[in-house]
């Protein structure tokens, strides 16, 4: 398997973000035309927050697939090979919403997020 590149990580991470952003905002009546104007806005935002980080954390989890991941032929796995688990992928995921961890990369691509979690991204 060879390493994905960023600009497959940044399309799915986006896509998730989206999806997630289009599912709250169906729950909590919130137009994404209005933006901060909306009395939603910031409920909306928060939840979508909640949202995202648990369905990285849970799909990545149990299947080193996120729906973003997936449409971009990317997987997360442990440099084992083996699935990242809870206790990875919630390490991985916590990370995540630092921002700068995934920013910063080695020669293998693979952001401190990945580093300190034990995973790599792969395309399928």
């Amino acid at each position: 398997m060879s390493v994905a590149p960023m600009s497959r990580r940044v399309i799915a991470l986006v896509a998730d973000w989206v999806l997630c952003e289009l599912i709250v905002a169906a729950v909590t009546h919130h137009s994404l035309a209005s933006g901060a104007g909306d009395s939603h806005y910031f409920s909306t935002l928060y939840w979508t927050l909640l949202v995202f980080g648990v369905e990285v954390w849970l799909l990545t989890a149990i299947s080193g697939l996120t729906v973003g991941k997936r449409l971009l032929g990317i997987r997360v796995i442990r440099i084992n090979g083996d699935r990242p688990g809870f206790t990875w992928a919630f390490l991985r995921t916590l990370l995540l919403y630092f921002v700068v961890p995934p920013l910063l990369s080695d020669r293998d691509l693979r952001g401190l997020h990945d580093r300190a979690s034990d995973t790599i991204v792969v395309r399928i």
